[in-house]
């Protein structure tokens, strides 16, 4: 019998240094996360363990034989240490267990309805904050000391001052029920969407109109922009092109933590405008002591964030050149 034999190149399975040191990085921040969510589980688990009273403690008192029967039913007469390695079994296998509360409905479902409209409310804040927060900045900067900078940077600690459980309630009741402009509450037309978006974005755009603010005022005056000032470039070449684009590096770092919280839903918001979306499920389920919803709201939610960190982490490798990753000294 004849017998072929393919000979490949072993230089085919050798990686380029760039990918080499990318793949080592990305192993050790999968390996920090992993440990990162087990402790959080961990912690989250124990504590909401802890807390006297049970998910079926309500106002009005069950009788004791339907409580020992839900008891039964979710396991939760069972050991402490049984419940643990009996969710983290679940939890590898991606069930994130039944709602306490929400009948024949699971963490998962809630999950699927919720995250998408939270997602679609989180998108709008983050371009808003971001187009207004840095049109904002540039203008400041651009007009240092004089009353354009003065009236951003005022608007800006306004916005960043009053908390959006205050600033929620006074747009409902201002332009919804006084000057009957938008739907106070709901979800689901374009109407609906505008004041919790305003109410949402009104602390990032701040924020990030004073860092691009206070980076503009830094990058303004360093040697490449003078020398691109000399080489005849254009000053909206020199703002946009050189500028700004190291300018946004401190907005990027914010980027994250912000998408992430954003994305997952806004506790406050969804709350005062009856908002189907993550956030109204986590508030739910602590009032309602779920359990189950209340560990795979905050699993989702610390793993989007740390990956929501990660991909900042690399995308500074994308804006600033000058970061690099090595073998001995990482983003």
């Amino acid at each position: 019998m004849l017998r072929y034999v393919i000979c490949i190149p072993q230089q085919y399975f050798r990686l380029k240094p760039g990918v080499k040191i990318l793949a080592k990085y990305l192993f050790k921040r999968l390996l920090v996360t992993v440990l990162s969510q087990l402790l959080i589980v961990t912690v989250v688990f124990l504590v909401i363990h802890a807390i006297p009273g049970g998910p079926f403690a309500r106002e009005k008192k069950l009788p004791p034989e339907i409580i020992k029967n839900l008891n039964e039913r979710y396991h939760l007469n069972d050991s402490l240490w049984k419940q643990y390695t009996d969710y983290m079994g679940n939890l590898l296998k991606g069930d994130l267990g039944p709602s306490f509360r929400y009948e024949d409905q699971s963490v998962n479902d809630l999950i699927k309805r919720g995250f998408p409209v939270s997602a679609t409310l989180g998108a709008i804040v983050v371009l808003f904050s971001l187009i207004v927060g840095s049109l904002t900045g540039i203008v400041a900067a651009l007009n240092h000391n004089k009353w354009p900078d003065f009236l951003a940077m005022l608007l800006a600690m306004v916005n960043f001052s009053v908390p959006s459980f205050i600033l929620a309630p006074l747009l409902l009741y201002v332009f919804a029920l006084k000057l009957n402009w938008f739907p106070p509450a709901m979800w689901g037309e374009p109407e609906q969407i505008i004041l919790p978006s305003l109410a949402l974005s009104a602390g990032p755009t701040a924020f990030i109109a004073s860092l691009v603010r206070s980076s503009m005022l830094e990058t303004m005056v360093q040697d490449y922009i003078k020398t691109a000032r000399a080489k005849g470039l254009s000053e909206k070449s020199v703002i946009f092109r050189h500028a700004f684009k190291n300018a946004v590096i401190p907005v990027v770092t914010y980027l994250g933590p912000l998408i992430a919280g954003v994305f997952t839903g806004s506790f406050v918001i969804e709350r005062v405008f009856a908002i189907p979306g993550l956030g109204e499920h986590f508030v739910t389920s602590i009032s309602n002591r779920d359990y189950t919803v209340i560990m795979g709201v905050t699993i989702f939610y610390s793993t989007f964030l740390m990956v929501m960190n990660l991909l900042v982490d690399i995308l500074y490798v994308v804006i600033d050149p000058r970061i690099k990753l090595t073998d001995n000294r990482q983003v």
